[in-house]
């Protein structure tokens, strides 16, 4: 909501969208360091104009890699651009998505990600080498119909169902009615096949009725309700905004419906997990860097450097990308998972794929493949830009591209090709020993990062380092 003179206009439009909408309550979301959205909501006669310039305070300690107890006291404040019309309120509410305040300093607090989004695309204009940073996520997400899990002193287990698992095609239903896809045989079945067709038709109706440019959506691959609803590109904190919206709609469509849906990347074993690939090209006065005739799919040498960016700090990417233990649950050979440090027109087992669909100028870009919808979007998208900066201004040359099947060439003895992290420790340890290049222009802060090494570790890895798992029952309670 901005004028002709980039002031924003909030009583002309902000407080008369309140008026006329009747509005009787105003939801404040922001998002925790792990990327999970928190919210606050007050009644609609106590929200006024100098909240978008004070802010309203709250218990920074008591939000996940925020503060400490003796310097707990944050401030919330709306963005006014980001308002729309929260359709799971029963009372009329309006919602903001807001950003973080340090009240000493009255700076934008340094675990805010959002803010390290805004620096992210800062920092590109600054640079002289694009103006803009388009990205494209595709986020894949689990439906299932009931899930249980507990972890205490002498017990751990989880158990998810759904009425598509393969699994199930012997349950008493009353009546079983088949029709549940084959294991890895989920991608693009009809109904009744796919049963959930009119499940995310409702939800890419609600998101975009909020302003999320929701796409296309269809049946993934994984039996259990694998699914995905592709949004259009957009700038990157405008697609950090939408991929948590995104989120928060799929999540209440589905409860509403009486399901339960989850973005953790492996939750069936032995079929597919959910990924998060992201589609990436940078712009400059209206033109797209990336696209060169008459090149490796019409790829620039821009391009190409953005590409040694990705895959040299790969490692370091996928602590904020596949930032999750059970991330590298997903990361495995197989699967189509995009473990290979190269890059390719057509394979998918590679981290980073040209689409071979964008021909043209306008849908030119890079899909880096590794990153799964657990992460904070603001920071995986800030990571990936920052990591694709440093490849172009050092010409960081990738490995040659490679359009054969990579696990053939590995059984005949092939070139070696090196691989994304086996684990999420591998992960923290590689950001620990690599992070100079995003703190570059103060995207990135090291009081962050170490905030994130020390959480990962600590509340994360230790985590399930430390209990047993319900496999070595299996493997070794007869030793």
């Amino acid at each position: 909501m901005k004028n002709g003179n980039g002031k924003s206009t909030l009583s002309r439009d902000v407080f008369r969208i309140i008026r006329e909408k009747e509005i009787q309550f105003v939801d404040l979301k922001f998002v925790d360091l792990p990327g999970t959205l928190q919210h606050i909501t007050l009644p609609a006669e106590v929200f006024d104009e100098k909240m978008f310039i004070e802010g309203i305070g709250f218990d920074g300690s008591s939000i996940r890699g925020f503060q400490r107890i003796h310097e707990s006291d944050m401030l919330i404040k709306p963005d006014a651009s980001t308002l729309f019309i929260d359709p799971f309120m029963d009372e009329p509410t309006v919602s903001f998505l807001c950003n973080i305040t340090d009240p000493k300093t009255q700076k934008g607090y340094s675990r805010d990600a959002r803010a390290v989004a805004q620096r992210a695309e800062r920092y590109l204009e600054s640079s002289g080498i694009a103006d803009t940073a388009f990205l494209g996520p595709e986020l894949e997400f689990f439906i299932f119909d009931d899930v249980r899990y507990n972890q205490s002193t002498n017990e751990g287990f989880y158990h998810v169902d759904s009425q598509e698992g393969d699994w199930n095609t012997g349950r008493q239903e009353g009546p079983n009615l088949g029709y549940k896809p084959r294991n890895k045989e989920g991608y693009f079945p009809v109904p009744p096949m796919d049963s959930y067709q009119n499940l995310r038709s409702k939800m890419v109706s609600v998101m975009r009725s909020i302003g999320v440019d929701a796409e296309a959506h269809h049946h993934e691959v994984a039996s259990g309700g694998q699914a995905e609803i592709d949004i259009h590109y957009n700038t990157l904190v405008d697609v950090g905004d939408q991929s948590l919206k995104y989120k928060y709609v799929v999540k209440n469509v589905a409860r509403r419906f009486g399901k339960t849906v989850t973005f953790m990347p492996k939750p069936l074993f032995q079929d597919n997990g959910s990924g998060m690939h992201v589609h990436v090209s940078l712009w400059k006065q209206g033109h797209n860097l990336f696209y060169q005739r008459n090149k490796y799919a019409e790829l620039s040498d821009w391009g190409v450097y953005f590409i040694g960016g990705l895959l040299h700090h790969a490692a370091t990417l996928c602590a904020f990308c596949a930032p999750t233990t059970n991330s590298y649950r997903r990361l495995v050979p197989g699967y189509e998972a995009p473990i290979n440090l190269i890059y390719s027109q057509r394979n998918r087992s590679a981290c980073v794929r040209i689409p071979m669909y964008s021909g043209s100028e306008k849908a030119k870009r890079v899909e880096f493949r590794t990153p799964d919808p657990s992460c904070n979007p603001y920071l995986a998208f800030a990571a990936i830009l920052m990591a694709g900066i440093d490849g172009i201004v050092n010409r960081i040359e990738p490995p040659p591209p490679i359009d054969e099947d990579i696990y053939e060439m590995a059984g005949n003895g092939g070139p070696e090709i090196k691989s994304t992290p086996g684990s999420l420790a591998e992960s923290i340890n590689a950001l620990e020993a690599d992070f100079d290049f995003l703190l570059r222009g103060s995207v990135f802060t090291e009081d962050l990062i170490q905030v994130w090494l020390n959480y990962k570790r600590v509340r994360e890895v230790d985590y399930i380092r430390l209990r047993p798992h319900p496999g070595e029952f299996a493997l070794y309670y007869d030793v």
